[in-house]
C-alpha cells in the first residue's frame, strides 16, 4: 500500500487501537511496582489491605477512560 501525499498515517480506528494498547501497557507497568509494594505492605500489616486494593485499580481507570474517550470519539 502506498502512502498518498496528504493522507493521514493512521485512521481513526488505528489511532484508538493505539491509544488503548499503549494505556492498557502502561497501565500493568504502573501495577507492577504498585502491586508488589502493596503485597509487601500487606505482608506485615494487614489493616493494608483496603488501601493496598484501592491503589492497584486506580491505573486500571486510567484504561477505562481512555476506552470511554474512544468510543465518544469514534461514534459521536
Amino acid at each position: 500500500m502506498l502512502l498518498q501525499e496528504g493522507a493521514p498515517i493512521l485512521n481513526d480506528a488505528g489511532a484508538a487501537a493505539l491509544a488503548v494498547g499503549l494505556s492498557a501497557l502502561a497501565a500493568g507497568y504502573a501495577e507492577r511496582g504498585i502491586g508488589s509494594a502493596a503485597i509487601g505492605a500487606i505482608a506485615e500489616d494487614d489493616d493494608l489491605f483496603v488501601n493496598g486494593l484501592i491503589l492497584t485499580v486506580i491505573p486500571e481507570t486510567l484504561v477505562i477512560l481512555v476506552l470511554v474517550v474512544v468510543f465518544l470519539v469514534l461514534f459521536i
